[in-house]
């Protein structure tokens, strides 16, 4: 028998019914904002600031920290802490501004608190915004001894032309992958219910490496004059893998087929996928399989682009006439 997400005690689709529900909530809502469900939303500024937008979203570090309290490393959280939320606001072409934190814990430790605050300082400081403040909540009871709980909320800026929504990706256009530390912060969940505590604590080093920060390159990559235009649309791998996330940068009517070998898949996700008999569209649904940030981008300047990173990889194209994603 193969196991699942959804038996590790995550239900993805329960998600998107909630996002569906949400969706319905805000309709009619008079508040002139982006739609609910893109990486980040979008606020239009006053007339008087210009043709531009704030951008904001909001997320955590999930059952990762699990691993954090299992080998008593707390360093590093705050960099996924940060990370998954700019890499949030680069999908839609915004420039990261500043960042709040929530941390929760039963008994405030000052030293784990520290170590964390630390690292989501790092993160800021790697993503090129400024730590505003945030909130430290102890309450006795709610939390287990050396426990916490992280969140983090992201606000960034666009203007208007810089802002990416998908609408001009066509057929033939280059689907370009930039790689993962490896899990990331997303699947952990699973990979508790794979791994017993002695395999996690000697994976350690590999379970607990930091989201990658992708802002700085890619920022750089779409201010680009040469490369005006070039990348049409960004999704970040995170929750619901790539089957849920590439699907949200596309427009109707255009799906993208994927091929496998085009770029290196982590050892560490094929010892989990055979230790845990997962089936490969599981994996594909669940994790980054070694992709974290994934661009759209014009086939005419898709070799220029994949130059502007250290490491990119071609994954494949857009097809028109099919939806979501084959990966072959």
């Amino acid at each position: 028998m193969n196991l699942t997400y959804q038996e590790a005690g995550v239900d993805i689709d329960a998600g998107n019914e909630l996002v569906r529900r949400i969706k319905r909530m805000t309709a009619g809502s008079k508040a002139k904002a982006s739609a609910i469900g893109g990486f980040s939303g979008l606020f239009p500024m006053p007339k008087s600031a210009g043709q531009s937008f704030l951008s904001g979203c909001c997320d955590g570090v999930g059952t990762k920290l699990k691993i954090a309290f299992l080998l008593d490393k707390h360093d590093t959280v705050g960099i996924d802490l940060v990370a998954m939320n700019v890499n949030d606001l680069i999908c839609v072409g915004a420039k990261p501004l500043f960042f709040l934190d929530y941390f929760a814990c039963g008994s405030l430790d000052v030293g784990t608190a520290e170590k964390v605050i630390q690292g989501i300082f790092n993160g800021c400081e790697e993503a090129g915004a400024a730590l505003l403040g945030g909130e430290t909540a102890e309450m006795p009871g709610f939390y287990k001894d050396g426990e916490y709980d992280l969140a983090g909320f992201a606000v960034g800026w666009a203007p208007k032309k810089s802002v990416l929504d998908g609408k001009k990706v066509k057929a033939g256009d280059v689907l370009l992958g930039l790689p993962s530390s490896g899990f990331h912060s997303n699947g952990y969940s699973l990979v508790r219910k794979v791994f017993s505590e002695p395999e996690i604590r000697a994976l350690g080093s590999e379970l607990i490496a930091p989201t990658k920060i992708y802002v700085k390159p890619v920022l750089a990559a779409l201010s680009k004059p040469s490369l005006k235009g070039a990348i049409k649309s960004i999704a970040h791998i995170t929750g619901g893998g790539w089957y849920e996330n590439i699907p949200r940068v596309l427009p109707r009517g255009f799906g993208v087929r994927v091929r496998k070998g085009s770029w290196p898949v982590p050892d560490i996700f094929r010892k989990l996928q055979v230790k845990g008999s997962v089936a490969e569209k599981e994996m594909y649904r669940t994790f980054n399989m070694g992709i974290g940030l994934v661009m759209v981008a014009d086939k005419a300047k898709a070799d220029r682009v994949k130059k502007e990173f250290a490491e990119c990889h071609i994954l494949g194209e857009i097809e028109k006439g099919m939806e979501g994603v084959v990966v072959q």
